[in-house]
Parts: structure tokens; C-alpha cells; sequence
């Protein structure tokens, strides 16, 4: 398997096994893996939270009249460059 990396997230692997509790990148990755699938119900509910934050929050200005002049495909993309 081939994948791909950013440098930050090179570097970050690099730095785990500098630190000496890794000694390659392999066992990063699949320690990694491990963790977000040990802790993925943990991330949704997270990422839930925070959506209900903004819905909230987007609710609560609807009934005071305050609105964008924005597609949902904007705000979305608005979103994801957050």
C-alpha cells in the first residue's frame, strides 16, 4: 500500500519515532488506526456537539430575522475550510 502525506504529518510521524516508542512509521500509522477506530463513536458524538452548536446558533438568529446571503453548498464549503 502506497498513501500519501502532507510534510506536517510526515514530520509528525518522524517525531513519534525520534521519541523513541515507535520504531517506524508502520507502527504509527497502525497504532493511529487503532486509536481512531478505539475512539471513533467518541468523534462522532464530538462532531454532533458541535454541529448542534450551529444549528443552534443559526436557529436562534433565524427568529431574530438575521440571515446570509449564502447557498447551503456555500456555507458547507464555508464550513470545511474551517
Amino acid at each position: 500500500m502506497h498513501i500519501s502525506l502532507t510534510s506536517e504529518l510526515e514530520a509528525a510521524i518522524k517525531q513519534k519515532i525520534s521519541s523513541g516508542y515507535y520504531n517506524n512509521a508502520s507502527e504509527v500509522i497502525r497504532d493511529a488506526l487503532r486509536f481512531w477506530e478505539a475512539n471513533e463513536e467518541l468523534v462522532n458524538y464530538m462532531e454532533l456537539e458541535i454541529l448542534q452548536k450551529r444549528l443552534a446558533v443559526g436557529a436562534d438568529q433565524a427568529t431574530q430575522g438575521i440571515f446570509v446571503n449564502q447557498s447551503v453548498s456555500e456555507i458547507v464549503a464555508e464550513l470545511e475550510n474551517e
